[in-house]
């Protein structure tokens, strides 16, 4: 008898984390191995949703409803949660600004010197390494996919884009700095202060005087 009750327990109290973990998956967001069992949702009933179809491994411990539109925000969330100390950075930054056309094959991600390295793994990433006085500057935040991934700035970005001339051609920052005076995407004067905080104001000074003559 107690066999039997301890069983009708049992199956409803996975009726009712699936149940759960339905809610939670029509909500549209990434879902994180971590977070849904601080839900109380058990590996067997993740495992069970994942076979039948009700749920998407998207990565290592991340998930997703499978009838979701996937965009391109996507990898920049499915990152921030692999490296959570990571900013992104660069050309990726910029492309997610709006502001250059380039897809970089890898998602660039700015770590400090110290930090930890992530190994390889998919989606694949581009670290740069900043100072910490450059690593704490213009971050933003904003929820993609539901979750918070900070971004650098379109001030930083362009500034962190011109002092690293080594590591990126001199003409995406240019193109990058255009399309952010002619969209509007930042006023020249945050740009420049950016810049004088970057360690890029000498670099950019004359392209930046020259857009703002011309304009």
């Amino acid at each position: 008898m107690n066999f039997s009750y301890r069983f009708l327990n049992e199956m409803v109290e996975a009726i009712n984390q699936r149940e759960k973990l339905r809610t939670l998956v029509k909500a549209g967001t990434i879902l994180r191995a971590q977070d849904l069992r601080e839900q109380g949702i058990a590996g067997t009933t993740i495992r069970r949703a994942l076979n039948d179809g009700e749920l998407l491994r998207i990565g290592r411990g991340l998930y997703q409803n499978p009838d979701a539109d996937i965009d391109s925000d996507l990898t920049i969330a499915e990152i921030s949660t692999r490296i959570p100390k990571g900013v992104i950075a660069m050309v990726s930054a910029l492309a997610w600004h709006g502001l250059t056309d380039q897809m970089p094959r890898k998602t660039w991600v700015a770590i400090g010197t110290n930090d930890w390295k992530p190994v390889e793994g998919s989606p694949p990433v581009r670290i740069v390494r900043f100072a910490d006085k450059y690593l704490t500057q213009g971050i933003e935040h904003h929820t993609i996919c539901g979750i918070d991934v900070p971004i650098y700035s379109v001030p930083k970005t362009l500034a962190d884009l011109f002092r690293n001339g080594k590591l990126v051609d001199r003409s995406v920052a240019v193109e990058g700095l255009r399309a952010a005076v002619e969209q509007r995407k930042a006023t020249p004067s945050a740009i420049a202060e950016a810049a004088r905080k970057g360690g890029a104001w000498r670099i950019m000074r004359p392209y930046l005087e020259a857009l703002t003559f011309n304009g």
